[in-house]
């Protein structure tokens, strides 16, 4: 069989897997694996099954375990376990609480603590989906006491917990590092223009909708003097050090962005131990939930290596390539395609997945054309926030859905995105538009 048509079908395979509901690990692992049985057992004149099933085995047996065990792989647990720890510490909701505070007599303030509070998150964890669900529990119900909007209650933490995305450390990020041998560094610092750009949008967001609907957000019947200001503003120092040693660590070279996680985590478990915040069975919990979601990351990243595999040996990326650059395409419509293509996508499918799924075909065709992969990088990371928003899958619309009151809708949740949807495609404009975005702060660290 012509290795791009195998190739295509696989392809095709895997998205009626997804359109069956098959997970996601599983549908990529097995058309991975089927379509290295079939290319390697179709090599000569006549399919052979023993000729297709050795290398196949091999393959099975040895990229796993080289995968699993890669160095850069090991960060992952541990920023995952970084955020739940500082959950379970009082570390993150302590840094809302004082952020709560300051913008107790703002309008909108609630909602733009939130906002403000997934960004504080984000910081320390890495994960949009942890933010969404941390914060949903804690900020939520608060703004609906205060007779908030639900549209603006649910949708201000949806949108901020896609924070997560952007803001380093960024799961997201460590995992295109890997695909695409990128620096973790140097994508960490390509995120923080474009995940304050877009904190600043939501924030300016929230203003106009409570300028143009001041019952949307009725002003909060409460005040705190300078003293109780300090007070809570001191409590965010736990924070504030979490994050300057990942990034300030990773900036200026005292460590690898594995040992920034490894430290940092030690430092949230030794801060909670010594405040009295972070219990045996809080840490238990903690690794617990780590646990669960790094084996659900790992097992996806495992059929994504598989097919990286079965697509580099078939040669469709290189011929994808040269296709549209003998064809006269023009760059321009290249790139709306892959827009396009990531938000359709977005629509129906996680953002693991979907990064995991996409990346052995976008990457070479952007190599291809010279573009910086940084850059690449920090829009399909761009996307993939915007993804977790988009009906009808919206992850982290769904994961507010499980922690609020069962009044609020799914279509009320979604009306409240709407708003900074549109927030979301002007920030994605200027991120292709003008790379400096992304690429200023990695070119004056050197």
């Amino acid at each position: 069989m012509d290795s791009i048509l195998l190739a295509s079908v696989v392809f095709g395979f895997v998205l009626v897997q997804l359109v069956l509901r098959v997970p996601i690990a599983f549908a990529l692992g097995f058309s991975a694996s089927l379509g290295l049985f079939l290319f390697y057992g179709s090599a000569g004149a006549e399919f052979e099954v023993e000729r297709g099933l050795i290398p196949t085995l091999s393959l099975l047996s040895s990229t796993p375990f080289e995968f699993v065990h890669g160095y850069p792989l090991s960060m992952i647990p541990l920023f995952i376990a970084l955020g739940h720890v500082a959950h379970y510490a009082g570390i993150t909701p302590d840094f809302y609480y004082a952020l709560r505070v300051w913008f107790a007599r703002v309008p909108g303030g609630l909602a733009m603590a939130s906002i403000m509070g997934c960004g504080g998150f984000s910081a320390v964890s890495g994960s949009s989906v942890a933010c969404a669900s941390a914060m949903g529990r804690i900020a939520v119900p608060e703004m609906l006491r205060y007779r908030y909007d639900p549209k603006l209650a649910t949708g201000a933490v949806a949108v901020g917990g896609t924070l997560g995305s952007l803001i380093p450390p960024s799961i997201l990020f460590v995992i295109y590092a890997i695909f695409t041998e990128q620096s973790v560094k140097v994508l960490f610092l390509a995120g923080i223009l474009p995940g304050v750009l877009s904190l600043a949008g939501y924030l300016i967001t929230t203003a106009i909708w409570v300028t143009r609907k001041p019952d949307a957000a009725p002003r909060a019947d409460i005040s705190y003097d300078r003293r109780e200001k300090w007070l809570a503003l001191n409590k965010t120092w736990p924070a504030t050090l979490l994050f300057v040693v990942i990034i300030g660590g990773i900036y200026n070279g005292l460590f690898t962005p594995t040992e920034a996680a490894g430290v940092s985590l030690a430092l949230a478990i030794l801060i909670g131990v010594l405040r009295g915040r972070l219990d045996f069975a809080g840490l238990v919990s903690s690794f617990r939930e780590t646990a669960l979601q790094t084996a659900t990351i790992f097992m996806i990243a495992i059929g994504a290596k598989l097919l990286v595999v079965f697509v580099s040996l078939t040669q469709i990326a290189p011929a994808m390539l040269q296709w549209l650059q003998s064809s006269g395409i023009a760059l321009p419509l290249v790139m709306l395609s892959i827009v396009v293509l990531y938000l359709i996508l977005g629509m129906f499918l996680d953002s693991i997945g979907i990064l995991v799924l996409t990346l052995p075909i976008t990457v070479p065709l952007i190599h291809g054309y010279g573009l910086d992969l940084v850059w690449f990088g920090v829009v399909v990371v761009k996307l993939l926030e915007i993804g977790l928003i988009t009906p009808p899958i919206g992850l982290n619309v769904f994961v507010i859905k499980s922690v609020v009151p069962p009044a609020i809708s799914l279509e009320t949740i979604f009306r409240g995105v709407s708003w900074f949807l549109i927030l979301d495609i002007v920030v994605l404009a200027l991120i292709l538009l003008i790379p400096e975005i992304s690429l200023f702060i990695p070119k004056i660290a050197g």
